[in-house]
């Protein structure tokens, strides 16, 4: 099988190394990619978000499947010239991709499906911003209704905060706080049938003890020992295929890579948000953990034999992620730094680029992040920060509590009452 990977970031180089090892996979090629990819990968350039020059070089790869890592190429309609040209294609339509390119959109599939989600009514004015805030009260949820790579995102107890972050977009969804601990789920689909991932969890504050501003991640572990029995089943039940029934009434299936944000609270899952594609960081984790091959699982998918395929064979252990973040990331991320120790396996580039003179620099905000496996989630903190510790990037941040109270048992999901 010849493979076209679409994107350039830690998704993607975790992607590139499932696929590499995927015995069906004779040719891999990414574009436009990063170092880390180009080990396992030909890298070749090209505008992710041009649906026209994305299905060329399809075409001219030979490929018999393309992979579209990151939002946007799918919200621009990459998936569906790629399909035009009788290429298979994990990813939705752009239409279908609108669960991911509009909060307000996924909220409407919500409610016609029946999922359980927070009340989040949709404000364009600033009064009528101002009234949900109140409705609600502290903490305070907003949500940018675009795409905003995974930074749209305002929770606090300041409305002055989340005022103006509702002023700063041109239209946002305010939503209802969830409380609970947090569950990322992967679904891969073909539009009827539907297989879960392993659930995972990660951090998107940058500090400590879950302070400081939003980011898109740094970190992430899997699986989640403190998950109430019967999770994934119910979340199958209740959520992903009800909303995947809605999405083919409205003749917009959804195939590809559902991801199923959830609150865990005192009266069970409640969604978050959807996604239309792996995150990141939990995409390394997961696929650590994967001994399924990649690419015949995500071509079954592509091609509508899901349903065709034996179920999937997990890794035993813990995987656990830390992200390497530059200097001022997320405000004003420094770029241009020389990076050391980033050849060690297990490392994976998130935003990283290479000199002529073959130097490794920063290029991102997340720059890159240690993913390692263990027997338990301890063992596998342990090699990650081993890792990470070995990286050198100057004035690069990280956190050190990354599955730390999962490994200690200090989870405990709300119950009712």
């Amino acid at each position: 099988m010849r493979v076209l990977l679409i994107g350039s970031g830690g998704r993607e180089h975790a992607l590139a190394l499932g696929l590499a090892a995927d015995p069906s996979v004779q040719q891999l090629t990414a574009a436009p990619g990063n170092p880390g990819i180009a080990t396992v990968a030909e890298l070749r350039q090209v505008d992710a978000v041009d649906p026209a020059s994305v299905a060329a070089l399809a075409v001219e790869t030979g490929a018999d499947l393309v992979v579209i890592g990151p939002e946007a190429p799918l919200v621009a309609g990459v998936a569906d010239a790629v399909r035009a040209k009788g290429i298979a294609c994990f990813g939705p339509s752009a239409a279908a991709a609108q669960l991911e390119g509009s909060k307000a959109f996924a909220k409407e599939i919500m409610t016609a499906a029946g999922v359980p989600t927070a009340r989040a009514p949709t404000c364009v004015t600033a009064e009528e911003a101002e009234h949900a805030l109140d409705d609600f009260g502290a903490p305070y949820v907003v949500k940018d209704d675009g795409l905003a790579a995974g930074k749209g995102v305002v929770v606090t107890d300041d409305r002055a905060v989340a005022l103006a972050h509702a002023a700063a977009c041109e239209r946002v969804v305010v939503e209802e706080y969830l409380a609970g601990p947090e569950v990322s789920l992967f679904v891969v689909t073909d539009g009827e049938a539907a297989v879960p991932l392993l659930p995972a969890q990660d951090f998107k504050r940058i500090g400590d003890g879950d302070t400081g501003p939003n980011t898109g991640g740094m970190g992430a572990y899997a699986p989640l020992p403190w998950a109430p029995a019967g999770l994934v089943d119910e979340v199958m039940r209740d959520v992903v295929h009800p909303t995947l029934a809605e999405m083919r009434r409205r003749g917009t299936p959804f195939a590809g890579l559902l991801y199923v944000g959830l609150a865990i609270t005192a009266t069970g899952p409640k969604v978050i948000e959807f996604n239309a594609r792996f995150g990141d960081p939990e995409t390394q984790v997961v696929l650590a953990l994967l001994e399924t091959p990649l690419a015949g699982l995500l071509h079954a998918a592509a091609t509508g034999t899901l349903g065709q395929q034996p179920p999937l064979r997990w890794r035993p252990g813990s995987a656990v992620t830390v992200v390497v973040a530059a200097a001022g990331y997320p405000d004003a991320p420094r770029t241009g730094d020389v990076i050391t120790g980033a050849d060690q396996p297990g490392i994976i580039h998130a935003g990283t680029r290479r000199d002529a003179d073959g130097t490794l620099r920063s290029s991102g905000g997340r720059v890159l992040c240690g993913t390692a496996i263990g027997p338990d989630l301890t063992a596998a903190r342990e090699a990650a920060y081993a890792l990470v510790d070995g990286v050198g990037l100057a004035e690069s941040q990280h956190r050190r509590d990354i599955a730390l109270a999962a490994a200690q048992g200090r989870i405990q999901p709300p119950t009712a009452g």
